[in-house]
């Protein structure tokens, strides 16, 4: 009866293309990963350096969480590490660990797990999982040998993480490809595939499995040569894909090779050790476009029972010669697809004027995943512009991560072209459109201030040699006129520049000899009238306050006194 059902699944697939999966395999890939016990901090930058190397960028990096160890401001910080390191994470599942086995998920623990995992902003658009770890062994399955429970449990986790959101890129656990069928104990893994698929078929026909998570040993005894090929060997995934085939899977699963290497020791030695990680990258997996990651076991282990395959040495903070091996191999930038969203916010004027100059402030909040910056090619242009802003210079995007608002200055100069207007602000990433915002504002002509202006205590005299100038909320001179003139208390200045209608400025007058006087003012309309206070002659030394030095500077020239006669 079994044959049958699997005869008429695999009859199904063929008949039936399955749905090509999430990533983009153009997209630059960086296959070189590494396998982390803990999500330590140091671990992970020594990852990157490991990984990201020799013109690499966005190698990957296996880790594992337990059931009691979903903490989301743990993981969301070692998340956002990996952003900022250009890791990309492969996130095995596990339960908890009882005496000599691994604990069997529940149906129950589910929600949990979904809520968690969804509660994360991970690093990239494919969210990578791995349901479980070699369930092959009994020791790893609550003690039994149960493809049948393992298929059950994996299609319950994969379909309501897929509804949960699309972009979970679920694979089944790696398997032990050298166990033997031997139950309870152990199972062959192709004994093992074969019963999944024939109880849970669903796992492939309703494409929830998008990929094979391989753990492609050298085996037997992990001492295999880096040239053998098949099962057991370092290119395992390539019988498991086959295997696969056979059993109707005719789409070509991606390969995360997520458990691989050779344990150091006596008889090999790490440079040993190295060597092989070399020939197996150079002659199979990195020419192999099947092969999406490669995630050598195990970073850093500190104890038995994988200290031999540590990459660093016992109780120290150096690396056996595989890691400076690997990490002097050649690897590209990786650029994996990120949900790039963000928000332009600003509160620019709706009146400003022609032929002026202006800096204003433009924030970005960013709420999808990658790191904005000028160095990927995120920049603010404006569109429609129809020089309409000439001149428009952007700071430089620097360093916004996720959840970050930033300011940056918008600097810009106008035309003569009056009336109303309507331009876009827009974020870039390199030429791809992320953000846009509408500015609508009236370009209107260059105002007129008049102003009453006495001196004291000569009161209604003409004042030569006035100067007016303009300072914003920044406290940024934006414009200034000198020479004016007032005549009997009474003067203009025409063609006031840079500023807007609406916005509030410090007005200051100076004139020699005299203290300088401001008001605060909001200029909201064509022609404005302001007044200032009278002006006092304190200033003898013309430095804009009184002191000790002006009653010098008045003693060396007593000309000033006639400042104070009517």
């Amino acid at each position: 009866m079994k044959q049958i059902i699997l005869f008429i699944f695999s009859f199904y697939l063929l008949i039936l293309p399955l749905k090509v999966f999430a990533f983009d395999a153009s997209l630059p890939n960086n296959k070189f990963g590494i396998h982390l016990a803990v999500s330590d901090r140091e671990d992970l930058i020594n990852a990157a350096d490991l990984v990201n190397s020799s013109g690499g960028q966005w190698g990957y990096v296996t880790l594992v969480i337990q059931e009691n160890d979903k903490d989301k401001k743990k993981w969301q910080a070692v998340f956002d590490q990996m952003r900022t390191l250009k890791l990309i994470p492969i996130i095995r599942l596990a339960t908890q660990p009882q005496v000599n086995n691994w604990e069997i998920p529940s149906v129950d623990d589910i929600g949990g797990w979904i809520d968690f995992l969804d509660s994360l902003n991970w690093v990239a658009k494919d969210r990578y999982v791995i349901l479980f770890n070699e369930p092959n062994h009994a020791t790893e399955w609550g003690g039994k040998i149960d493809p049948e429970g393992y298929a059950e449990i994996s299609y319950e986790f994969s379909k309501r993480l897929k509804e949960k959101n699309q972009d979970y890129f679920i694979m089944l656990a790696g398997f032990d490809a050298s166990a033997p069928s031997s139950p309870p104990n152990y199972e062959d893994e192709a004994v093992y595939l074969r019963k999944i698929i024939s109880y849970k078929p669903e796992l492939f026909s309703e494409n929830l499995i998008a990929g094979l998570s391989s753990h492609s040993y050298p085996n037997p005894g992990f001492l295999g040569n880096p040239y053998d090929r098949g099962k057991g060997t370092v290119s395992t995934y390539d019988w498991e894909l086959s295997f696969l085939r056979s059993l109707g899977i005719q789409n070509t699963l991606p390969v995360f090779i997520t458990e691989t290497g050779w344990p150091h020791s006596e008889n090999i030695n790490s440079t040993i050790v190295g060597e092989r990680l070399r020939i197996a990258y150079e002659s199979i997996w990195s020419d192999d476009m099947r092969v999406r990651a490669v995630t050598p076991f195990i970073l850093n282990y500190q104890t038995d029972p994988f200290l031999n395959f540590s990459w660093k040495k016992q109780n120290s903070q150096d690396f056996y010669d595989q890691f400076n091996i690997v990490k002097n191999l050649t690897k590209i930038k990786g650029d994996p697809e990120q949900v790039l969203k963000a928000s332009i916010k600003h509160t620019l004027p709706k009146e400003i004027l022609v032929n002026s100059s202006y800096r204003f402030k433009i924030n970005i909040l960013n709420s999808g995943q990658s790191i904005l910056d000028a160095n990927e090619g995120y920049r603010l242009e404006i569109e429609n512009n129809n020089d309409i802003i000439k001149d428009y210079i952007f700071s430089n995007i620097d360093e916004a991560l996720p959840g970050h608002e930033i300011e940056l200055d918008f600097y810009f100069k106008t035309s003569n072209q009056l009336g109303q207007k309507n331009i876009d602000v827009i974020l870039l990433r390199n030429d791809k459109k992320i953000a846009e915002k509408k500015w609508s504002f009236v370009l209107e002509p260059l105002p007129k201030l008049n102003f009453d202006l006495n001196l004291f205590p000569k009161l209604n005299d003409t004042i030569s040699d006035v100067e007016i100038q303009f300072f914003d909320e920044d406290e940024k001179l934006v414009f200034k006129k000198s020479g004016l003139v007032a005549v009997k208390g009474k003067g203009n200045l025409d063609g006031i520049k840079n500023i807007y209608l609406g916005g509030e400025y410090r007005v200051v007058v100076l004139t020699p000899y005299y203290l300088p006087r401001q008001v605060h003012f909001v200029l909201d309309k064509k022609e404005t009238d302001i007044k200032f206070k009278f002006l006092l002659p304190l200033d003898f030394d013309k430095d804009g306050n009184f002191d000790f030095q002006d009653i010098w500077a008045l003693i060396k020239k007593p000309g000033l006194f006639s400042l104070f006669r009517l």
